[in-house]
């Protein structure tokens, strides 16, 4: 620990006796804007048809920043909620081609007018989380609306890089999108999702859901075209890209999506032709997701220090904008099989301290916040017994299940709040890992161990807050005075003290 720190934490009565952690607020990283999950799809379901009580209980969970009697937080607090704009694939039906009524979403264009009552259930949540007060919220489409389509649907051709788009329908489109924005008035606006991706039919003709693939190119002429329509209009919505299917794609140039990788250099180099930088409703961002990336270890860190690099370079921030468990994952854990326990728990919180650790992220988001599947891509789960799956035994009401991996993005979501700053941590601990965040109110650390219990000796007069997710606690709350803190094993803890005393920012 440094000098200056340790006279002011000795002034503030905090001692880290044998410095067992040591930090440095001095040396800041990334400023931190958001934690999120999106509402895709069980939403428009449970939204539409589930009891009161249950819609409030799972608003509660995801966005109150409340606490109950004992200082027990109530919810995990996200500061960004995404909400999926549909194409029109429900409307369709069996037509649509996506075999999965789940996976359709409803369209508010219909014959040239807007329809402001459809997609109802998303909406419950969309305004649940404004009234919670969440800081962001961002539209994302999987694909245009399905009147704008090359094919008349909302799923790909099946060919790599190919838009399923028609190109007449641009203004049509752009206007659609700012009518959208503004109606709803989202924070952001992300056009396009996981471009390195077919989404066509499978073998059997059906898609498992809306999308479509796009080049880098054709991205860059549509974005143009929307961001003209956002000044035009004096629209505030901020358009964030590309939602790449993987990291590597935003910045491996030799990969096997040619013409869709590259994303850095391709939208923030203003030697590109797809330049974008200099778009002033396009926020200064890359976005991407973490899926196939994370396993083994050594390849969870060294995909995020590339990417941090360039997009270091390119002086522009990192968003991971969507994560659950997929794939085997190089043996460590597989997506199948519902886990409502600390191992997926921990998993998920050592790749959310790697893309904020090594990559630099400044916004973290899950996939799924409800989940009626038997797979490790929800923050809750609704079930009726063992009846699990997008399908009706779900469809109208269920039992609802939060899991520990809700909790575990609670350790982050809840304290690391907007505008607070990465600062320099580390710990002498073997399987632990920590992060550190500080701003004029509040320094926070989270800790992730997967090793046995320890303690901390803390000495001195303030109040250390800490809350813990393990196997019997959900971010429980504990008060802590000139005593050890105690790390249960396989547990993520965030620890909260007041840092206005002392320690310049």
């Amino acid at each position: 620990m440094n000098k200056y720190l340790w006279i002011c934490l000795t002034f503030l009565g905090l001692e880290l006796q044998g410095q067992q952690i040591t930090f440095d607020t001095k040396k800041k990283f990334q400023t931190m804007h958001s934690f999120g999950a999106s509402d895709c799809w069980s939403m428009a379901m449970i939204g539409k048809y589930y009891p009161e009580s249950k819609k409030k209980q799972i608003a509660e969970w995801l966005f109150s920043l409340e606490s109950d009697p004992q200082g027990n937080p109530k919810g995990i607090g996200l500061s960004m909620w995404r909400f999926n704009i549909g194409a029109g694939s429900t409307e369709q039906g069996k037509e649509s081609k996506i075999s999965n009524e789940w996976r359709r979403a409803e369209i508010f264009l219909t014959n040239d007018s807007y329809d402001w009552e459809k997609q109802k259930g998303q909406q419950y949540f969309l305004e649940a989380a404004k009234q919670y007060q969440v800081p962001y919220t961002l539209g994302f489409l999987n694909s245009s609306p399905v009147q704008m389509t090359k094919n008349g649907l909302a799923i790909g051709s099946g060919r790599l890089g190919e838009w399923n788009f028609d190109s007449t329908k641009m203004d049509a489109w752009t206007n659609f999108l700012t009518h959208v924005s503004n109606h709803f008035q989202f924070t952001y606006l992300s056009p396009f999702n996981e471009p390195q991706w077919d989404w066509g039919p499978g073998k059997s003709g059906q898609a498992s859901q809306e999308g479509t693939p796009i080049n880098n190119s054709d991205l860059a002429v549509a974005t143009r075209k929307l961001a003209q329509d956002f000044l035009r209009t004096n629209t505030k919505t901020r358009i964030v890209i590309p939602e790449a299917g993987q990291l590597n794609y935003l910045y491996d140039t030799k990969s096997n999506r040619p013409g869709q990788d590259g994303q850095i250099d391709n939208f923030f180099n203003a030697e590109s032709a797809n330049y974008l930088g200099n778009l002033s409703a396009v926020e200064r961002v890359i976005s991407g997701h973490s899926y196939f990336t994370t396993s083994p270890a050594s390849k969870l860190t060294s995909t995020r220090q590339e990417l941090n690099k360039k997009a270091k370079a390119a002086n522009i921030d990192f968003w991971q904008s969507e994560y659950c468990i997929l794939g085997d994952n190089a043996g460590e854990i597989t997506g199948n099989g519902v886990d409502l326990g600390m191992k997926t728990a921990l998993y998920v919180a050592k790749v959310i301290h790697s893309d904020i650790h090594d990559g630099n992220a400044s916004s973290w988001s899950w996939w799924l916040a409800v989940s009626a599947n038997d797979f490790k891509d929800g923050l809750i789960y609704t079930f009726n017994g063992v009846n699990k799956g997008e399908n009706d035994n779900n469809k109208y009401d269920a039992d609802l299940y939060d899991s520990k991996t809700l909790w575990a993005l609670g350790n982050y979501a809840r304290f690391v709040r907007p505008g607070m700053k990465r600062i320099e941590a580390s710990i002498q601990q073997p399987d632990c890992l920590i992060t550190g965040f500080a701003d004029n109110q509040s320094t926070v650390f989270v800790l992730i161990n997967s090793g046995n219990a320890f303690e901390l000796p803390i000495g001195g007069k303030q109040e250390i807050k800490t809350y813990t997710t393990s196997d019997t606690q959900n971010l429980s709350y504990h008060s802590v005075r000139n005593e050890r803190i105690k790390i249960p094993g396989s547990s993520i803890m965030t620890i909260v003290f007041d840092s206005k005393y002392g320690i310049a920012f």
